[in-house]
């Protein structure tokens, strides 16, 4: 049988779609894990992350169902939405690679200040106070807070902040070629007659 052939599109697009419910539930866990630890007490990042998870669940389900199926509309919506997600995953990841540090610099402190929970975070995972700057009127979650000898959180968040950006950017890249590789399977498998079914029968 060639690979080309019905049982070899349905058994990839199953692969794929099972491959994307492990990420999401990857996903899920690494935020649980998260809250469990008190690495992470922002609702916000938290219900984000949950949110990017449940939704690649459900469309990687709907996949799933309409591959064993054979289900056309499933198929349809399932490629369109698929094809979505490539693009906005496509722009992110190439905007990811493409930030200078200065672009990365600005972004930082603008997220600085309107996160007061991540801020939170970050000053007592990294033991570091402020961003540019300490000031020793304001509070801070960090143990160096008691000798008061802090060190600025900026200097540390942006030695690592472009290798995070380039993972990001590289991760993103590759699961945005799988999805476009999932709109060529489902739009193939779509047109291809199921084998077992009745030859007269309509796709």
């Amino acid at each position: 049988m060639s690979c080309g052939g019905f049982a070899c599109s349905k058994n990839c697009l199953c692969a794929l779609n099972l491959l994307y419910t492990l990420v999401s539930l990857l996903l899920i866990g690494i935020a649980a894990w998260g809250i469990g630890f008190g690495l992470i007490s922002s609702f916000r990042v938290v219900g984000v992350v949950i949110a990017v998870g449940v939704f690649l669940f459900l469309i990687a389900l709907v996949g799933l169902i309409g591959a064993v199926k054979h289900h056309q509309v499933l198929l349809f919506f399932y490629m369109i939405i698929l094809l979505l997600v490539f693009i906005v995953q496509f722009s992110v990841s190439c905007a990811c690679l493409a930030l200078n540090k200065d672009q990365q610099s600005e972004l930082l402190e603008v997220g600085w200040n309107n996160t007061n929970s991540a801020r939170t975070d970050i000053e007592r995972n990294l033991n570091c106070c402020g961003f540019r700057a300490f000031h020793l009127n304001e509070t801070c979650a960090a143990d160096c807070f008691r000798s008061l000898q802090c060190k600025p959180c900026a200097p540390i968040i942006e030695e690592y902040s472009g290798m995070v950006l380039r993972f990001v950017g590289g991760i993103g890249l590759f699961f945005s070629f799988t999805e476009i590789l999932g709109v060529w399977l489902t739009y193939r498998y779509r047109n291809q007659k199921d084998p077992r079914a009745n030859p007269s029968a309509f796709l």
